[in-house]
């Protein structure tokens, strides 16, 4: 008698349970008149003058040539990657690479020509700074009024054998003019002095000492002690000639 009385409660909590589903699924209708709502041009442009209400984005175009500078590159690396790796078009992160490659090399390219100009300038601010410099009313100063002789003794004191030679070419000079072989003026270049000498083993000997005054003193060339020395004879060999003279 229990058991059928369990089993009795038991499916009628069964029933009770499947009658409640299947009350809260019921679909609910409904059948309230729906309005139409009319608009009215008024209203309509209302909305166009209110600029909450203006969602239209206004895209700027590039620059033409920017374009097609940007799609001729493009194009020359995809024809690139496609001759070297056999591929018809790229997609996923190689396809994003790709992309932004042309902005890369133009990046590399500037950067690459700042860093062309900036050596440049630097290296010229130093020659500058670096050249004992001897204007041309020093120099007119020293060829009439000064002992150059001494002049070359502080220069080689100083371990400064640019400037030796510079005092040992206008030391030529001087010697030259006080001989009568040349007349020195301030205007006047080397080639002018090179057409007045007539001795030819002196103009020889004038020329060789020229070409090394103007490697060392105006093409910076670099000079020790050593490579000094050489220049010195050279300078010396023309002294001994124009005392002779």
């Amino acid at each position: 008698m229990p058991k059928h009385f369990l089993l009795f409660i038991l499916i009628g909590l069964t029933i009770t349970f499947s009658h409640a589903q299947t009350d809260s699924v019921s679909v609910i209708y409904d059948n309230s008149e729906i309005v139409r709502k009319e608009i009215s041009p008024a209203d309509l442009e209302s909305y166009k003058n209110n600029p909450d209400f203006d969602y239209e984005v206004v895209k700027q175009d590039a620059p033409t040539w920017w374009v097609s500078f940007k799609n001729w590159m493009s194009n020359l690396v995809m024809r690139f990657f496609e001759w070297l790796f056999g591929i018809e078009k790229a997609s996923g992160a190689f396809n994003t690479f790709l992309e932004i490659l042309p902005y890369l090399l133009l990046v590399a390219l500037l950067f690459i020509l700042i860093k062309f100009f900036i050596n440049i300038n630097t290296n010229s601010v130093i020659s500058k700074s670096n050249t004992p410099l001897v204007s041309l009313s020093e120099e007119e100063h020293i060829i009439k009024n000064t002992d150059i002789e001494q002049l070359i003794k502080q220069a080689l004191a100083n371990n400064d054998y640019r400037l030796a030679i510079r005092y040992y070419y206008l030391y030529i000079l001087q010697l030259m003019t006080e001989k009568d072989i040349i007349k020195w003026e301030l205007q006047k270049t080397n080639e002018d002095y090179l057409k007045e000498i007539q001795e030819a083993g002196l103009k020889e000997n004038f020329n060789t000492i020229t070409r090394h005054y103007n490697y060392i003193w105006y093409g910076d060339f670099p000079i020790d002690h050593t490579k000094y020395n050489k220049a010195e004879a050279s300078f010396l060999a023309l002294k001994k000639i124009i005392a002779n003279a």
